[in-house]
């Protein structure tokens, strides 16, 4: 595919490429087994999720097993895959997922279910479960989206429930049993798994419905198999965590180092699911975590280190941790962010120490305008609290504090929604008057009611309701340095219909993908029309799953699936919602929610204790003060051609790094690595001479060359290298030779050159963000040639004006429209600087 003409007019095609660092690519002669890890959006989504790379890490450590990665393409490659019949492939091998023995999909919300769908179907495999023969794949599921199955029950063979490392591990290699006795019979696959602790085969569960619509009953096929207890891990250190992570070429959405540093959650919220299913909390010792940042850093490249968890500032010994890596990675330029703080968590040393990072923005969640609310929903937060959290942000010196609020809660008020005004509005008044930006941002979500919670019972606020008290709270804060934001409440909508639903709404997501549903996270993709539609042709009402409050009695979609956390449990808090009690931390008392069995299930914790401020284990040593500058030519070719400007900058930045060649940083707020390339190649274009400018740290040795070769992808090679001295004054591009060929049986005529190169002036209409704008493309062109009646040589010489890019100056001269384009070739030969 990434050869083929038509691919080089496809959108960011950096996502398709693979081979990135720390790609696997296993040879299918030694692999047993293969598994395609199914992410069901873009890459850019899909690639910043940890419980991929964590998968992948441990899957292809098993040197009889290959784990493969596979994206949702974008709907630009979409359509050129359904038009062209090409399936949907994997990154390593390109096999076709129809050919792997397993796909597992991972699935995170609710509205990634169109795209799963799409997927299958762009692999040429039936939807259905019951439709798939025992030549396809076995197609499973992981994931929190997991905890209520029922939705997208009917298509899938098995799904996982709960921590996915050891089940997904032993699927695995209860496949390769089968495969090694030959055994064809998917059915007789399902008898072994369904042993496996956290694995739902959905066939095996038979569900009845009363005449109103409720179940019935979730009848179990199999005797000893009556419901389904999550997978769970009583120390995350058991496994192996991925030290050597996958370096994308195309900038992520969280592009940096992940480490998590605990899972679970103490607090409570009887909002949060995620609070709920991943009880109980687990830390990650702080020797294991500074184990896995050095190596982490060392083996990626990566200038900035994430701390993740449910709750970062409740790990144990957050501090003392923090303060040994700030003071560690500050001297190697590499960014600490802790991406989940909680406002009562945050003590004036964490506060010092995160604010030695780049002070960009502030996130607080207050979730709720009132201390009432708050007490209702167990966020054990007060106003003051809130307040002095605020003025301590502010006074630290962040110029931008974020603040999240839901709307819709059960039991809640007009009065509550103007306190969330009233709390931004106080907030904002220790922000100070300088400047125009905003200085605080408001976010508002409508509470979608989740399975497995206290108030999985309660009913979602009306639509129109979502989006009258969104523009309350949007009118009362217009003026001022305040910014708000808001969900689509129509998103809301929809994944408040399928975190609450049953099995009959795989009928309705089947109509939505035939009417065109795809992407439904996506504002700009989501259509209500569409949903409306699949909903009257299923013959179902979504206010049935939403604007119903349910009894305790009520039978649940989801009561199979156990989460550990008892439903007797669930009824105590809701009641004490109701009657506004807190209930306290669990880790100072435990509270019989029924996941800790208190034999091989309890809380892991880490009591705070004095960690050395420079381990001798971290070899982050203080960089020498003298510096060299450097010349580096280098080539850009083969698939390397895709990159961006961007993405070839990091590629560089990064692969320093893993050289360990210190780069040196520009002083001041945010630092950047000395680095200058001489230009920057259109994305598609080729290059036999690409220049830049760099200062290491030091004197690198003779190897310099070939160490940072071992460290750059395919296609990008280092030519030469030559120091420099400071003073001498730095190199303009001049002029760019390039060879251009065209296809399609294109014939580049005669006349149409004679014609511009006679001319003074020859417009071209470029079009930017800006709209549109006209150049003289004559002036650009030095020297132009027809080399053969399908290939030119071309000089562009650069001056300071407006430029254009090869295949723009081709276009206009030849008259060539968008099928002659692209078949366009583009290799730029040689550069001149002066």
């Amino acid at each position: 595919m990434l050869d083929q003409h038509w691919f080089s007019k496809i959108n960011r095609p950096s996502r398709y490429l693979g081979g990135e660092v720390n790609c696997v690519r296993k040879d299918p002669v030694q692999t047993e087994v293969s598994i395609a890890l199914a992410f069901p959006d873009v890459y850019e989504v899909g690639m910043s999720h940890l419980g991929l790379k964590i998968l992948y890490h441990i899957l292809n450590g098993q040197p009889w097993l290959a784990a493969e990665r596979v994206f949702a393409p974008w709907v630009d490659l979409e359509s050129e895959l359904r038009s062209r019949k090409i399936p949907l492939a994997s990154l390593e091998s390109h096999k076709p997922l129809s050919n792997f023995d397993i796909v597992g999909f991972s699935l995170q919300h609710e509205l990634c279910y169109t795209n799963v769908l799409n997927m299958l179907g762009l692999s040429g495999i039936p939807v259905l479960a019951s439709e798939r023969d025992d030549a396809t794949p076995l197609i499973i599921a992981g994931g929190p989206a997991c905890f209520n199955p029922e939705p997208v029950a009917d298509f899938f063979d098995v799904m996982v429930v709960g921590d996915g490392e050891a089940a997904a591990l032993e699927i695995c290699r209860t496949v390769r049993e089968a495969n090694k006795r030959k055994t064809k019979s998917k059915k007789e696959l399902l008898s072994q798994l369904y042993h496996i602790k956290g694995v739902y085969v959905p066939s095996y569960f038979s569900v009845h419905y009363n005449l109103d619509g409720t179940v019935h009953k979730v009848e179990p096929l199999r005797r000893d198999y009556q419901c389904v207890e999550k997978a769970i891990l009583p120390d995350i250190d058991d496994f192996p965590y991925p030290d050597r992570q996958l370096v994308p070429f195309a900038e992520v959405v969280h592009d940096r180092l992940a480490v998590e540093i605990a899972r679970g959650c103490t607090r409570g919220c009887r909002f949060c699911q995620a609070g709920m299913i991943y009880r109980p909390v687990r830390e990650r010792s702080p020797e294991s975590i500074l184990r896995k940042v050095e190596s982490g850093l060392n083996l990626t490249g990566y200038e900035e280190l994430s701390l993740l968890s449910l709750s970062t500032g409740d790990y144990s010994c957050i501090e003392s941790l923090l303060k040994v890596l700030m003071d560690t990675q500050s001297k190697e330029k590499v960014a600490v962010s802790l991406p989940s703080l909680r406002m009562d968590s945050l003590s004036p040393i964490l506060i010092e120490q995160v604010k030695r990072v780049r002070k960009t923005g502030f996130t607080l969640a207050p979730e709720a305008g009132n201390d009432r609310m708050r007490r209702i929903i167990n966020k054990g937060l007060t106003q003051e609290e809130i307040l002095e959290t605020a003025r301590s942000i502010y006074g630290a010196g962040w110029n931008l504090i974020k603040l999240y609020f839901m709307i819709g809660l059960p039991l809640e008020e007009e009065r509550d929604l103007e306190d969330i005004v009233g709390l931004s509005r106080k907030i904002m008044r220790f922000a100070g008057k300088n400047g125009r930006r905003a200085k605080l941002n408001v976010s508002i979500s409508t509470f979608v009611t989740k399975s497995h919670t206290p108030f999985m019972w309660e009913p979602q606020i009306p639509l129109e309701e979502s989006h009258r008290r969104i523009n309350l709270i949007r009118e009362a804060l217009k003026s001022g340095n305040v910014r708000v934001k808001w969900n689509q409440p129509e998103l809301s909508w929809l994944e408040g219909v399928f975190s609450r639903g049953d099995r009959r709404l795989s009928r309705v997501l089947m109509e939505a993908r035939r009417l065109g549903a795809e992407y439904d996270a996506w504002t700009e993709h989501f259509r209500m029309g569409t949903w409306e539609e699949a909903f009257r042709c299923a013959g179902l009402d979504p206010g049935f799953y939403l604007y119903r409050k349910r009894s305790f009695d009520e039978i649940l979609p989801w009561d199979h699936i156990h989460s550990g956390v008892t439903k007797d449990y669930f009824k105590r808090e809701r009641q004490r919602a109701q009657t506004e009690k807190t209930t306290p931390d669990c880790r100072e008392k435990c509270l019989e929610c029924g996941v800790c069995d208190h034999k091989t299930v309890d809380p892991v914790l880490f009591r705070d204790g004095d960690l050395p401020h420079d381990p001798e284990n971290l070899s982050l040593k203080t960089a020498p003060e003298r510096s060299s500058k450097h010349y580096i030519t280098f080539t850009k070719t083969g698939h390397a051609r895709y990159l961006g400007h961007l993405e070839l900058v990091r590629t560089f930045i990064r692969a320093f790094r893993r050289a360990g060649l210190n780069l040196v940083y520009s002083k001041g707020f945010h630092p950047m690595p000395k680095i200058s390339f001489a230009c920057a190649l259109p994305v598609g274009t080729e290059s036999m001479q690409e220049t830049a400018d760099i200062e290491i740290v030091g004197t690198p040795g003779i190897s310099f060359r070939e160490s940072l070769n071992l460290q750059l992808p395919s296609g990008i090679t280092v030519t030469s290298v030559e120091e420099v001295p400071f003073d001498k004054k730095k190199e303009r591009l001049k002029e760019s030779h390039f060879l251009v060929s065209v296809r399609n049986g294109v014939k580049l005529q005669d006349d149409c050159l004679e014609t511009f190169l006679k001319s003074e002036y020859f417009p071209v209409v470029k079009i930017n963000k800006k709209g549109e704008h006209e150049i003289n493309i004559r002036s650009l062109v030095k020297s132009m040639s027809l080399v053969s009646p399908n290939r030119i040589r071309l000089i562009i010489q650069h001056t300071s004006g407006p430029q254009a890019k090869p295949a723009e100056i081709v276009r206009g001269v030849f008259s060539l429209d968008d099928v002659s384009l692209s078949g366009m070739e583009i290799l730029k030969t040689n550069q001149v600087l002066g």
